[in-house]
């Protein structure tokens, strides 16, 4: 049996415990927890046949590094999926799909934000190199706030030829990068769109760069230079999430 992996925080175990609980082995508890929240676990727990335990807090302290917030799940190992994935997925969406792509994203903070951004912005999955990028693990997964449970999480081994693949199903490639002459804002973001976020300071490698149909930046009015990967990104998503709910009014009313 493959190793167990602790997952902590309320919204991530809720989120597992709604959308996948047969990865869920065993929920601990804090002693003395007993609010509505914590109910909310016990009873999505029960549903699912899932064992709840106690434990006290200076125990699930030494189980994981982060504010546990007195609630730590024993869960089957994270899924990250694979290029067929992401192929299924778009054979099976309807409209213009939204994708967001972090090209050398290290951080794992970053890449839970990212993935709690692009979920609420509608995105249908998120790509990461296999190389060089942070991955799912418990700190992404407390970071993204259930997120990581119901986004997909595209790993891949080669991205500039996952992108040219992209391109030939007819998505258009939006990269990011601060000397571009173009706004974010004069960017129609409405069709079959990738939008890509490079690391910070690096900004997207070179090959991936050539891989882009059109760049953007983000205009910058203050003495700062540039934004954190993960606002930046927020900022990128909604712009896009704006354009594409202006343009779905305007048709609905056409009708």
């Amino acid at each position: 049996m493959s190793q167990l992996e602790k997952i902590y925080g309320i919204h991530a175990v809720e989120a597992l415990l709604r959308h996948h609980p047969k990865r869920v082995k065993q929920v601990w508890l804090a002693e003395g927890r007993s609010d509505p929240r914590v109910q909310t676990l016990i009873a999505l727990a029960d549903e699912s046949r899932v064992a709840v335990g106690n434990a006290e807090r200076r125990e699930m302290d030494v189980w994981v590094e982060g504010v546990h917030q007195g609630v730590v799940a024993d869960v089957s190992p994270s899924q990250v999926w694979g290029e067929a994935m992401l192929n299924e997925l778009l054979d099976r969406t309807e409209g213009a799909p939204l994708i967001l792509v972090l090209d050398g994203v290290t951080d794992p903070h970053n890449l839970g934000a990212c993935l709690r951004t692009a979920d609420a912005a509608g995105a249908l999955a998120v790509i990461v190199p296999k190389d060089k990028s942070a991955t799912l693990t418990p700190t992404v997964r407390k970071v993204a706030c259930g997120a990581a449970e119901v986004i997909p999480l595209v790993a891949v081994t080669n991205l500039a030829a996952t992108l040219k693949k992209l391109q030939q199903r007819g998505l258009w490639i939006v990269g990011t990068a601060g000397e571009a002459e173009q706004e974010l804002y004069e960017q129609d973001l409405t069709g079959p769109t990738i939008l890509i976020m490079g690391a910070e300071g690096k900004g997207m490698r070179r090959l991936t760069r050539e891989h882009c149909d059109y760049l953007v930046r983000l205009p910058m009015a203050g003495s700062v230079s540039s934004l954190n990967v993960s606002v930046a990104t927020g900022v990128c998503l909604f712009e896009a999430l704006r354009q594409r709910s202006v343009k779905a009014k305007t048709s609905s009313k056409k009708k």
